[in-house]
């Protein structure tokens, strides 16, 4: 099916080129392509038309959830008759399974999954393995290892009406699919059994469940239904069930997976016993024998992905299968924003390792548990075989591997003490300016083996780069507040970044104070608040967003006018020139947009971003007056970009309703719940696992009590 592009927009400024030449680019097989494309010049436009030309099942790349959120609302726009999927990490809390050997501390494993994006995942497999014209919206939880597809497509179930097939056998079937029976509570990943009838809600559905009836040993009729009310929504003749969970293996699969586990873990006992490390082996024989226990009685076990190379059949050392594996052999690979996801990916494995060698090494884990693993990035060059990379800001890598000479530089080199790997100091080779690999009038890209880059620097808009304004560091809090005043009296945003989560949230308390409406956003605000944060800085809920990294790459926000920089001249990280010119784009899809910097010092970073910004001005002028264009900001409705916010808000909504009703010692406690599952999302976020589980603990007391009400006034705080 080919993928069909519906939108009012048309090619305009440097989008036309942009599009032919990156088309003619791919189409002759090269590996690597780079789109040099400024804020608001239109890239994701570029890159839908690019994959409406190529007509290939194609992996978009971010590195961060808040940007795929956003990427997956238009891309569901752009393309609303094919398969349009979004896949990240499904957690909304994780605390990994870690030891710390200096205080003989073993942390357990604990997370809170998000049953929304854990739906959208299972959708995402599905697609792949069903659909030709699959566009997947992806973190770099895309590169961590996921069942075998041959597993979760062998164990994929197709019923049909007239089929022969007892209701039993197919209730086996679902059983192995790891869908679970409740009559009562019906929701996704269960089914419920009435007679010949059997109902199904598959868990990548939200409010559709399936219903089969049975006359005798056959299929007799086929339907889809309301979960809430059961009312018919559709008559089909055919259906295919996937299973419930992505991790998921045959019954046989299972029990030589099992005998395998056993051997190795003799093995690994003989060992630790031959070293005189007895508590080790004891420690390992336990742990073993209790989840090989585990599934042979019920399927899994706490930690089964630690098995996932026996389970596959992968052997010592092999890649693990990740959703790349979904992909068909021809899939294109976008990597936005590639400047922060491509380094993002290549430092994914050795952190995984080093805390799992640990586990490894005093007994709490099988070796094979290393082998459950994100990808090394060489291992993900392989599987991805043509990628574009879109970046306003690309870095040395995606420069240096798009020019002529067919070559591919990885960015990683064995150590010299054999201890994991180095980055490869590309600034000792040769780095071609972007749009210099071969002067564009002559670069002919139907010649294989011709990377390029393309530069996309005019806006169709006719917007020109904002306007940069430098201002002394002393005074920078009260001169940040009128400038936030002025921007709010005319219905403009403004975003402000600091350099650190606590002066994030302690300014944002600042301006409260001083009567504007302000919200903060950085790394420990969950994914799905992110996005809704986000929704309502454009819905003018509040007017001022204070953030410190977040604030960057690819964030559309047509409202925003004011970008202020704290702290400017503070060179590091967050201040370096891809930082700051990435930051400053964010006012430049406004009419009025400006960047003001308080610095008491030009660094080198701002003087490159006075430079670039001059550039691009001077040529966006001049597009302007040889065309007789007039710029105009940009214009776009307020999106809902994963489709959860009624739910959220009819919860929330329930939630005030609930502690409205309550007395004062069951407010206080749920209260105090709600605080301590806080910090210790904070706790985890931080590696600060004692405390963490210290914290889930304390919870778990809390939660245990009941509802029976005390019969005295708690003090819920003496627990901490």
């Amino acid at each position: 099916m080919a993928f069909e592009l519906v939108s009012d927009y048309k090619a305009m400024g440097d989008q036309a080129q942009a599009i032919e030449k990156l088309v003619k680019s791919i189409e002759a097989d090269n590996p690597h392509q780079t789109l040099l494309g400024v804020t608001g010049s239109g890239k994701t436009f570029t890159m839908a038309n690019v994959i409406a030309r190529i007509s290939r099942p194609t992996l978009i790349m971010v590195h961060n959830k808040t940007l795929a959120a956003q990427l997956y609302s238009e891309f569901k726009n752009f393309f609303p008759h094919n398969a349009v999927e979004y896949f990240v990490s499904y957690f909304d809390y994780y605390q990994p399974e870690a030891y710390i050997p200096r205080t003989d501390t073993y942390i357990e494993k604990d997370s809170s999954i998000n049953d929304e994006i854990e739906r959208l995942r299972l959708s995402s497999m599905g697609s792949l393995l069903t659909r030709e014209d699959t566009i997947v919206i992806a973190s770099v939880s895309c590169i961590y290892g996921l069942g075998s597809p041959d597993d979760y497509e062998g164990m994929m179930v197709p019923v049909w009406v007239g089929e022969q097939i007892s209701r039993d056998q197919l209730l086996e079937s679902l059983v192995a699919m790891l869908f679970e029976r409740n009559d009562i509570a019906f929701g996704r990943g269960k089914f419920r059994v009435r007679g010949d009838v059997v109902e199904v809600h598959p868990a990548y559905l939200d409010e559709t469940a399936v219903r089969v009836e049975f006359f005798g040993d056959e299929i007799d009729r086929i339907s889809t239904i309301d979960t809430l009310t059961g009312t018919v929504i559709d008559k089909i003749d055919k259906y295919t069930f996937f299973p419930a969970k992505q991790f998921v293996t045959s019954a046989d699969k299972l029990k030589r997976a099992i005998v395998e586990i056993r051997k190795e873990a003799d093995a690994r006992v003989a060992e630790f016993e031959s070293q005189g490390k007895l508590i080790e082996a004891q420690r390992l024989r336990m742990r073993t024998d209790y989840d090989i226990e585990m599934m042979r009685e019920m399927g899994f076990c706490q930690g089964i992905e630690n098995y996932s190379r026996h389970l596959t059949g992968r052997p010592p050392g092999a890649q693990p299968y990740t959703l790349l594996d979904f992909f068909p052999d021809d899939f294109l690979t976008i990597i936005d924003e590639s400047h922060a996801t491509i380094p993002q990916v290549g430092g994914m494995y050795e952190g995984d390792k080093s805390r799992k060698t640990v586990l490894v090494e005093h007994g709490f884990r099988l070796p094979s548990a290393l082998d459950n693993r994100p990808l090394k990035f060489e291992e993900f060059m392989k599987m991805t075989g043509q990628r574009l990379y879109v970046s306003a800001t690309p870095g040395p890598f995606e420069i240096v591997n798009s020019r002529p000479d067919n070559r591919s530089y990885i960015p990683v080199r064995k150590r010299k003490d054999g201890r994991g790997y180095d980055g490869l100091d590309l600034r000792k080779l040769k780095v071609i300016p972007s749009g210099n690999a071969e002067p564009i009038e002559d670069f002919d890209p139907s010649k294989a083996g011709r990377p390029l880059v393309v530069e996309q620097i005019i806006r169709p808009t006719g917007l020109l780069d904002p306007i940069l304004t430098m201002r002394p560091l002393k005074g920078q809090i009260d001169e940040t507040i009128e400038l936030c005043r002025q921007r709010v009296e005319k219905g403009e945003r403004v975003l402000v970044t600091t350099l650190t989560k606590k002066t994030a949230e302690d300014l944002s308390e600042y301006l409260q104070g001083v009567g504007l409406k302000v919200r903060y956003i950085h790394a420990d605000v969950d994914t799905v608040e992110r996005v809704e944060i986000l929704r309502q800085l454009r819905a003018a809920a509040f007017d001022i967003l204070v953030g410190i990294n977040l604030l960057r790459e690819g964030l559309d926000l047509p409202e925003v006018s004011l970008v202020c920089i704290l702290d400017a001249d503070k060179e590091g990280f967050l201040r370096n020139e891809t930082s700051l010119i990435q930051t400053a784009g964010r006012a430049a899809r406004h009419i009025n947009g400006e960047c003001v910097l308080f610095c008491d010092v030009v660094t080198d970073s701002i003087q490159k971003l006075l430079d670039v910004t001059e550039y691009r001005r001077t040529r966006q002028s001049e597009h302007n007056e040889l065309h007789g264009i007039t710029p105009i900001g940009v214009k776009r409705a307020v999106q809902e970009s994963l489709q959860l916010y009624s739910n959220q808000r009819e919860s929330a909504e329930k939630m005030s309703r609930s502690l409205v009703a309550e007395d004062e010692e069951t407010y206080d406690k749920i209260r105090v719940i709600a605080e301590l599952e806080k910090e210790m999302r904070d706790a985890a976020a931080k590696l600060e696992f004692e405390r963490a589980a210290h914290l889930r603990d304390q919870l778990a007391q809390l939660k245990g009590d009941g509802e029976a009400k005390p019969k005295k006034k708690v003090s819920y705080r003496k627990l901490k």
